[in-house]
């Protein structure tokens, strides 16, 4: 892949990556709405999302279904979007290795998660100033569902900080040591030396 050196060129090829990472993105939205589906008819169905699994260390919090649903479709998704992202959206002719790329990726994904979770929970709670209200947004169908919506919006708000920092940071061209290094000249390579 030939990129051009010009500033043009550059904003076209993060116009082009920035389309292509919305591609996949959207797959990821269809794999985390999969797992969230499926996670949710196995409970019983969205109705039961607010479901809590466990106590946070003896505060008034409690980790929810609904949070469960979210981390489990973040990391399945997470995997698939990694893959595609590194094999067509940010493709290199050098780069690190998998595993090197990969938790960088995770990492950035996780914080964007745990974004993504107190954004949802603002959502789905009651209490929130944020809350999805009826009679819109309800459990009685899933077009309707309050859960779904939620996850949908939060992944759409997540987006844009994944692009920008995965850009940034995970898939960045390889690393300047990386590279084999070019013996470095005091002078300019437009110098001249006088020979004596």
């Amino acid at each position: 892949m030939t990129t051009s050196s010009s500033p043009t060129g550059g904003h076209r090829r993060n116009l082009v990556e920035f389309v292509k990472f919305g591609m996949v993105g959207g797959s990821g939205v269809l794999v985390n709405m999969l797992v969230a589906i499926v996670m949710n008819k196995a409970n019983g169905g969205p109705g039961n999302s607010q479901e809590i699994l466990f106590n946070l260390f003896g505060t008034q919090w409690n980790f929810r279904f609904t949070s469960l649903v979210w981390i489990v479709g973040f990391v399945v998704s997470n995997v698939t979007n990694f893959q595609l992202n590194r094999t067509w959206t940010f493709k290199r002719d050098q780069r690190r290795s998998w595993w090197a790329e990969f938790w960088p990726f995770f990492s950035v994904g996780a914080i964007a998660a745990l974004i993504g979770m107190f954004i949802k929970i603002a959502l789905t709670n009651p209490a929130s100033v944020f809350y999805l209200s009826a009679p819109f947004f309800h459990e009685m169908t899933g077009f309707h569902s309050r859960e779904y919506w939620a996850q949908i919006i939060t992944i759409v708000i997540t987006m844009p900080i994944n692009f920008i920092v995965n850009k940034l940071w995970t898939f960045r061209k390889v690393r300047h040591h990386d590279e084999p290094s070019e013996p470095a000249t005091p002078l300019g390579p437009r110098a001249k030396v006088k020979s004596s």
